[in-house]
């Protein structure tokens, strides 16, 4: 494709064809000419709005870009309801690229129960690869919205899921030649698949219906980067349990093979929730199939702290990603 907005006749067969309409609050959606979406929204709700790039993986890109966002927002206590889609395409982009990428992101839009509701697509000099922007929208009562004030010591801090799920996958579909030097097939599609797990839009939903205070995915900088973000959301101390933290053997085999701290690796799929009955929350999300457990609890002071025994790890604000050590 030529250097410019993408073309109407492309636009057509290659957008507005796959995306699909099914929210009734999207009143207004995506076509030529058309700049703005449009949404309606019951009295006493409250928009929430998020907006993420993905520049960590060439694999899935639409796929990882609308669950990101979606997690942002279900991570608020929000309903996820669509996305808008700012895709900079680098020069000489063949139309199939272009139109893979809808479909993962249709796909997951489906899965999700969300859908597209307008962007901006173009092919141009200042990307060298594909880079999606994704702006999700929901909504939430008003009365509902999380307040971190209300986060007091005592209080347990649960953690759904695993550490580093999201980097294990991404890093095992790139690096899967060398992987195999050691490890079987088996073992590696198994890591690859790990990405089956990143939406934690069902984690939330069920933690906000029983309870959670205040909830946070863990993103860039993996559990100890969250957890930080967590105890500083809240103005507060955090010690947590270093072997309570839930991680996958996966995980641990590609982190051993590439020098990594599993701990520090981007893990979308994986959700910090703050409560008073941290085990009532675990409880419901193991009957729904979710792995979940309770890692740690909220602290008076500032002290963010990891315990492995006798040693203590102080934790600081998230630096580089592990996923970026990986050439």
């Amino acid at each position: 494709m030529k250097i410019g907005k993408i073309p109407e006749n492309i636009l057509e067969r290659s957008v507005f064809k796959i995306i699909k309409h099914r929210r009734d609050e999207v009143i207004v959606r995506p076509g030529v000419g058309l700049d703005c979406t449009h949404m309606a929204v019951e009295d006493g709700y409250a928009i929430v709005l998020s907006t993420d790039p993905i520049t960590g993986s060439d694999d899935m890109i639409g796929t990882l870009a609308v669950n990101v966002t979606a997690n942002d927002i279900a991570s608020s206590g929000a309903e996820p309801i669509g996305i808008m889609v700012s895709a900079l395409l680098p020069k000489y982009t063949k139309e199939r690229v272009l139109k893979e990428i809808m479909n993962e992101i249709e796909g997951a839009c489906s899965e999700l129960n969300i859908e597209v509701m307008g962007g901006h697509t173009e092919v141009t000099e200042a990307v060298a690869k594909p880079l999606l922007t994704i702006t999700g929208v929901g909504k939430i009562k008003k009365d509902r919205i999380f307040d971190p004030k209300k986060i007091e010591a005592g209080m347990d801090v649960v953690m759904t899921k695993w550490a580093g799920v999201e980097g294990t996958a991404i890093i095992a579909a790139k690096k899967k030649e060398d992987l195999l030097s050691r490890y079987t097939e088996e073992f590696v599609d198994g890591a690859i698949n790990l990405m089956d797990n990143i939406s934690i839009v069902k984690d939330a939903k069920i933690a906000f219906d029983n309870g959670a205070l205040l909830m946070h995915d863990v993103t860039e900088g993996g559990v100890y980067g969250a957890l930080w973000e967590v105890a500083s959301a809240a103005g507060k101390g955090i010690e947590v349990d270093l072997k309570k933290i839930p991680i996958k053997q996966e995980t641990v085999e590609v982190c051993e093979f590439f020098d990594l701290n599993p701990y520090m690796l981007i893990s979308s799929g994986s959700l910090m929730i703050v409560a008073n009955h941290g085990n009532l929350i675990v409880d419901e999300l193991e009957k729904a199939g979710i792995h979940a457990c309770v890692i740690g609890r909220i602290t008076d002071g500032n002290e963010r702290i990891v315990k492995n025994e006798t040693e203590i790890r102080y934790l600081e604000p998230a630096s580089t990603d592990e996923l970026y050590k990986v050439k």
